[in-house]
């Protein structure tokens, strides 16, 4: 298939802080309020569309497939076919590449792609020994028997193991996302004071953003009728370097540097775009938000996960014989500043060029074609959306600039990257 992959609208709900104002809305609630906004707006044809593609983090209990039910509860005929994806932080990316490869395929013309994570909901989890309890009850055949096991019951059974916790730590290398984002910060000599130097930039360009950034965000009904949420809860207009530094190390209370103040915070919040081939875009008369022309994906250790942007830089890079300094504008998630900070200087350094095999440093990126708008230590990151919001962010920028290529890259709990190459129509 030699006809480019187009990308069709591009919006977002408002971001919000876990357990804030979006946290009476699951994550199929919010992806199929992202999905109903698109079609609004776009006008696209639901009939022309082959499938939904939903990528998805926490998958929630009471939704199983959750695109399936983002699709129904978005009003999309129930004949359309839908199904889930997930590859941690780059789910929402994982949606837009699952569906350009089945077009490419020639096995769909467009699909709708969405990203979508409430990390309210995540749950907590009962421990082990209550589970064996729960257990005991549910097999006896008496009523002692149904009794016997509940006097036995102690404080530490009612321990709940925190779910969101465990799914942030690599359950092979024994590190949460924080404690990578430590490593990455010694190895690469990134001070508190750079950090923190980092996060306020981060809260400044978001907060002088909101108005280009209400572009592509479409205000949210509040659950109860509580009004409506329509922007970013996350940016501090009031953020300055002195209350950052107040903050004590979170991961590493002895000899860290990396706060709360200088990482993203959970959130929830979804992003949809429609990826479809570009003759269809053309015969249906719709404006192309962008074209998807590259990706690749790229794994490493997972104790240095955040430098997996590097990895798949590099990756996209050797397949097209492009070079970074192609890019006018670059996405990279903010995961923790120590992280993307590590990013900035192993693609400068010639060294981190050559473990990936090169004879050259990748680049370097400028710091004015880096996350203009601000990244997810101010916007936050709803991990199963926030790769579907990098893309849609790049491309409205590229647009409103006039300029024409952007890369979007984010690292990957567990120790992956992914690298997705973008041009403005």
């Amino acid at each position: 298939m030699n006809e480019r992959i187009a990308l069709i609208g591009g919006l977002r709900t408002p971001f919000a802080k876990a357990g804030g104002p979006l946290a009476g809305w699951q994550a199929d609630d919010l992806g199929a309020f992202a999905a109903r906004e698109l079609l609004a707006r776009t006008r696209f044809p639901a009939d022309r569309l082959d499938e939904l593609i939903a990528g998805n983090v926490a998958q929630p209990i009471q939704a199983a497939n959750v695109a399936r039910i983002i699709a129904l509860k978005a009003g999309l005929p129930e004949t359309l076919i839908a199904s889930t994806v997930h590859r941690n932080c780059a789910s929402g990316m994982e949606a837009v590449t699952v569906a350009a490869t089945k077009i490419r395929a020639g096995e769909a013309d467009a699909i709708l792609c969405v990203g979508a994570e409430s990390m309210s909901n995540i749950p907590l989890i009962v421990n082990a020994e209550m589970t064996a309890l729960f257990g005991r009850v549910a097999r006896a055949k008496t009523a002692w028997a149904r009794i016997a096991p509940w006097l036995g019951l102690r404080p530490r059974h009612l321990m709940p193991v925190i779910g969101v916790q465990l799914g942030l730590t690599d359950p092979v290398c024994g590190l949460n996302m924080g404690q990578t984002a430590e490593v990455l910060a010694r190895e690469f000599a990134v001070s508190r004071d750079e950090q923190d130097a980092f996060a306020l930039q981060s809260h400044r360009l978001a907060c002088a953003a909101r108005t280009r950034l209400g572009e592509e965000i479409v205000p949210i009904p509040l659950p109860g009728g509580a009004g409506m949420l329509a922007q970013d809860d996350g940016p501090r207009d009031g953020q300055d370097a002195a209350a950052l530094a107040k903050l004590r190390p979170y991961f590493d209370k002895a000899a860290g540097t990396v706060t709360v103040g200088n990482a993203c915070p959970l959130t929830d919040g979804a992003a949809a775009t429609i990826v479809c081939r570009e003759s269809l875009a053309a015969s249906l008369g719709l404006p192309v938000l962008g074209w998807l022309s590259g990706w690749a994906y790229a794994a490493l250790d997972g104790r240095r996960m955040g430098l997996g942007p590097v990895h798949a830089t590099a990756k996209l890079l050797a397949r097209s014989g492009g070079r970074l300094q192609d890019f006018d504008l670059v996405e990279l998630n903010e995961a923790f500043a120590a992280q993307a900070l590590a990013c900035l200087r192993a693609f400068a350094s010639p060294d981190y060029g050559a473990r990936l095999g090169l004879d050259r440093e990748l680049g370097r990126i400028d710091p004015l074609r880096l996350n203009v708008n601000g990244g997810a230590i101010a916007l936050g990151h709803p991990v199963g959306a926030t790769g579907l919001r990098l893309v849609v962010t790049i491309l409205r920028e590229l647009a409103r600039r006039g300029q024409r290529r952007g890369l979007a890259t984010l690292c990957i709990g567990g120790g992956q990257g992914a690298a997705l190459a973008l041009e403005a129509p």
